[in-house]
């Protein structure tokens, strides 16, 4: 995929820790979760002279994952990480938004969604609140739920919900790689949609990822500075009791206090999604599209 640069994907919960990408990367791609076993590939990898190309496996709901990977590569040996550099994680909740709508579309609008992810901290779950409330927003169900695998409300309680709000029939949209199995429940209609994104899409992203983040080293960035960042704006230590002061002075591009599905995001909707847009002042990502919608994905296979 990228030369003689050994790609590695480093995964959390958004893809079972691995297993549920092993089989979608090839063997060109190295599939590892964090913490010990990426630090140790890194080092054999470093030891040998080989170059390698990080990216962190999540689609906007672990930012997490994303500084837990930076501070890892922070802790090799100066010698053992000069060939490594670390890329921009594989997907943000806008990509997230924009996978799941182009899912949608593939379902008769009379079907309930159930969107369903593995169950993450509050802030991770409540941040994929806010993705159905999008993927509602802009598209054409008017039943749009949540679940989550491992949490609460499970996915069999989330069809149940779905029933009694009057669905005739639901359909589960993974929020994940890891794509849950049908939720068992007694006369209930229930499918489950592939995962969000597709092997050939997969690809094309972790070749669009690796590629720019090869062009960044070129100019000195090795992207860790970048990475230990990603978590600033996400969990406890950064939420704040009502009517206290904000004194730390960097900008505030989340929501705080906000309700489960209040957008504070900036989602491009295609033009068969009726011209609507959520505006908003910030961008965090360069590219918020989905593949296929209007933006061409670099690819060296």
């Amino acid at each position: 995929m990228a030369g003689r640069c050994r790609v590695i994907v480093v995964c959390g919960h958004e893809a079972a820790y691995g297993r549920a990408v092993a089989d979608l990367t090839g063997p060109d791609v190295t599939v590892v979760p964090g913490g010990r076993e990426l630090f140790r590939c890194l080092a054999e990898l470093g030891r040998r002279g080989e170059e390698s190309c990080v990216v962190p496996m999540t689609l906007g709901r672990d930012p997490e994952l994303v500084a837990d990977t930076a501070r890892t590569l922070r802790a090799l040996p100066a010698k053992d990480r000069a060939g490594t550099v670390l890329a921009e994680p594989f997907g943000t909740a806008q990509h997230l938004v924009g996978w799941l709508r182009a899912a949608a579309g593939r379902v008769p609008a009379s079907d309930a969604l159930l969107v369903t992810a593995p169950s993450g901290d509050p802030f991770e779950d409540a941040e994929l609140y806010r993705v159905a409330s999008l993927v509602r927003r802009y598209g054409n169900h008017p039943l749009v739920e949540v679940a989550f695998t491992g949490g609460d409300p499970d996915p069999a309680q989330g069809v149940r919900r779905c029933l009694l709000l009057g669905a005739a029939r639901v359909v589960v949209l993974p929020a994940a790689f890891a794509v849950p199995g049908v939720p068992e429940v007694p006369g209930a209609r229930v499918t489950v949609a592939g995962p969000p994104v597709s092997r050939s899409a997969l690809l094309r992203v972790l070749a669009e990822r690796v590629f720019d983040a090869l062009r960044r080293r070129e100019h000195g960035d090795d992207g860790i500075a970048a990475g230990l960042g990603a978590a600033d704006h996400h969990g406890h230590h950064h939420t704040h009791p009502p009517g206290e002061g904000h004194e730390h002075g960097h900008e505030h591009g989340h929501e705080h206090g906000q309700a489960p599905g209040h957008s504070h995001g900036h989602v491009h909707v295609p033009a068969h999604g009726g011209g609507r847009h959520d505006d908003s002042h910030e961008h965090p990502h360069q590219h918020p599209h989905a593949p296929g919608a209007g933006h061409v994905l670099r690819s060296s296979a």
